[in-house]
């Protein structure tokens, strides 16, 4: 019996739109502890945010992130495998991501851009994926799927240590580093040995793993790397970085670990974190047909609801600066009114506008009003728009200045910390810069009531949208004092 190249396709295009939707009841289950234990207030409601929007996303079967990453497959083929096809197996592979990102009932959103040197020209429908292929005995295909969004990707670690250099050490050092931008809480994995690309391709292996820590940590004889796990878990979440860098108890959710042999010279190390959208699946495809995924229970979500009791009403449409600067680091708002969105290649765009005098865009309006870091996802059916949160606020900060600058605007809308120049700046125009929260962007997307491209729409989700919001639940970050709610990561690097 062969297996047939549509068994391929619709398998893989299946997976894709399932993780989209679906976490993993590992992770859901793994997300409500951390959320029973939590103690500290701005990461328990960062946590009920996530665990609420994973179960909206569950029923509405949209997006968890707007950011549907980049498709990773690791798939182990069967020597004795027969094939039913006219196309390499990559290309079946990419056949089914473009089929799953231009689902009509689901479209993802398309991140992917070619001639990354240069054009940077967006592919449109999210392919290729990055393919890691194991030729093993049998006569099956067994896959893992997943999607990986950049704010984690981003913070990638990899280093060559010595052969006697410590390398707990290295990772404790490097966790702080990493910043909030990869959405904790999630899971740390780890590659040690082999070659510089051995070690990246074991610690995003390692991600692949069911959350199993607590199930270790009950172990009476853990082996050594077990031990190293429960270790680096502690110490990691003793570190007090929490849920999107606001403080807590739990940063991690797992430490995961792989490791090969090594060159008696070298200790290559990698380190890549999974986000709170964590999203991968493993499955099976044989002769017998198209991969069955499984059963999704509802009953592992905790009953949960969003609590606003707490958080105050703004109307941005009439702030003003002296209103502004009332707010204090940590103050809960619900905002109410027009908001302009924009992000790394909208702000690359301005910039060279300005710059040559040409000003902003017909139709673009930026005084008195925010700018949200955000690429959502196309809206489907009756919706404004698709899923919508917060991309990572630090890569804009080199834009920041020019901004505040030149546009008029009160302040900026994203996730994770702001560096120190940006702080600056922030302080200097007394702006401020709220956080929203990094996997939620399901539950933000209808606190939007309308959405309009004004500006690039060519750009596709890098264009530039006028959103009308009511009650958007955000966080703020850094008041127009340049206080900063991310001030543990400072602390930390000051301490090591």
């Amino acid at each position: 019996m062969s297996i047939k190249q549509n068994y391929i396709i619709e398998s893989v295009a299946n997976a894709l739109q399932y993780i989209s939707y679906y976490h993993s009841p590992d992770f859901i289950k793994a997300m409500a502890n951390a959320y029973e234990k939590e103690t500290h207030k701005a990461a328990k409601n960062a946590i009920a945010q996530i665990i609420i929007n994973s179960k909206m996303a569950a029923i509405g079967q949209r997006p968890i992130c707007q950011d549907t990453g980049i498709i990773n497959v690791f798939v182990e083929v069967g020597m004795d495998v027969v094939w039913d096809a006219d196309m390499s197996l990559e290309d079946m592979i990419n056949a089914g991501v473009r089929s799953a990102f231009t689902n009509k009932d689901n479209p993802l959103r398309a991140s992917i851009v070619a001639d990354p040197l240069f054009s940077r020209t967006n592919t449109k429908d999210n392919t290729p994926a990055v393919i890691h292929t194991k030729i093993v005995q049998g006569d099956k295909l067994d896959f893992i799927v997943a999607a990986k969004g950049c704010g984690s990707e981003n913070k990638a670690k990899f280093a060559v240590l010595q052969p006697d250099d410590d390398v707990n050490a290295w990772i404790l050092n490097t966790i702080p580093t990493m910043g909030a931008g990869w959405c904790p809480p999630g899971v740390i994995g780890i590659g040690v040995g082999g070659t510089a690309e051995k070690a990246m391709l074991m610690a995003k292996q390692s991600l692949m793993q069911p959350i199993d820590i607590v199930q270790i940590a009950q172990k009476s004889n853990p082996n050594n790397i077990e031990k190293m796990r429960l270790d680096l878990y502690q110490k990691i979440n003793e570190m007090g970085i929490g849920a999107q860098g606001l403080g807590g108890l739990t940063t991690v959710l797992d430490v995961k670990i792989k490791d090969y042999p090594s060159h008696s010279a070298s200790k290559a190390i990698a380190m890549i974190p999974n986000c709170a959208a964590t999203r991968h699946i493993h499955f099976s495809v044989d002769s017998s047909g198209v991969a069955k995924l499984p059963e999704v229970d509802m009953d592992i979500y905790p009953k949960l609801e969003m609590d606003y009791s707490k958080y105050k009403k703004i109307k941005l449409n009439s702030l003003t600066r002296a209103e502004m600067k009332t707010w204090k680091v940590g103050d809960t708002l619900l905002l109410t009114g027009t908001i302009i969105t924009g992000r790394d290649a909208a702000h690359k765009r301005l910039k060279d506008m300005l710059s040559a005098g040409k000003g902003l865009p017909k139709g673009v309006d930026f005084a008195n009003k925010f700018i949200y870091y955000v690429g959502p996802v196309d809206a489907v059916g009756d919706e404004v728009i698709g899923p919508a949160g917060p991309t990572t606020a630090t890569r804009m900060d080199k834009f920041t200045d020019m901004m505040l600058e030149n546009t008029g605007i009160l302040g900026m809308i994203g996730k994770a910390e702001r560096g120190a120049a940006a702080i600056k700046s922030i302080k200097k125009h007394q702006a401020t810069y709220l956080i929203a929260v990094g996997g939620a962007a399901y539950l933000i997307s209808k606190s939007i009531k309308k959405a309009k491209k004004i500006a690039f729409a060519e750009m596709g989700m890098e264009a530039i949208y006028e959103f009308e919001v009511e009650d958007m639940p955000v966080t703020v970050a850094v008041d127009s004092q340049g206080d900063n709610i991310h001030a543990v990561f400072e602390n930390l690097l000051e301490n090591q």
